[in-house]
């Protein structure tokens, strides 16, 4: 089994449900998020930029900043944002090799698979999942 969404794409879809279930009263800070999901504040910032870079997420600055939802919730889908996060920095990925395999053969055989992937995907809101994600509590 392959995972479909990377672990980078994981990490945004859980944070921006964090977002959009805690930042009722006042923006979530990013120190809070990395506390939450165990995870060292370094692996999340590219990550949360990249959801203020693509309007997903607004980032609130002052001793009480952080991080709020920028649209509302039942207009970002899991698609929206895992483009989101397909464009942070990540110092770990290798760059694809420039071949005419992986762009002849390899990339166009996926292209069906994500489309179908990725339409399935813009179904699902993040309301929707803060909906679940508030009856675990």
């Amino acid at each position: 089994f392959m995972p479909l969404v990377s672990r980078k794409g994981i990490l945004a879809i859980a944070a921006v449900i964090d977002v959009a279930i805690n930042a009722r009263s006042r923006p979530v800070s990013a120190k809070a998020l990395a506390a939450r999901h165990k995870l060292p504040s370094r692996h999340l910032e590219p990550v949360l930029q990249a959801l203020v870079r693509e309007g997903i997420l607004r980032g609130v600055r002052g001793p009480h900043g952080g991080y709020e939802l920028a649209r509302e919730h039942r207009r970002i889908s899991a698609a929206d944002i895992l483009r989101a996060a397909s464009t942070a920095e990540d110092a770990d990925d290798p760059p694809l090799p420039n071949s005419a395999l992986v762009n002849d053969v390899v990339k166009p055989a996926l292209v069906e698979a994500e489309r179908t992937f990725s339409s399935v995907l813009g179904r699902i809101s993040v309301e929707d999942m803060a909906k679940r994600a508030q009856a675990l509590k």
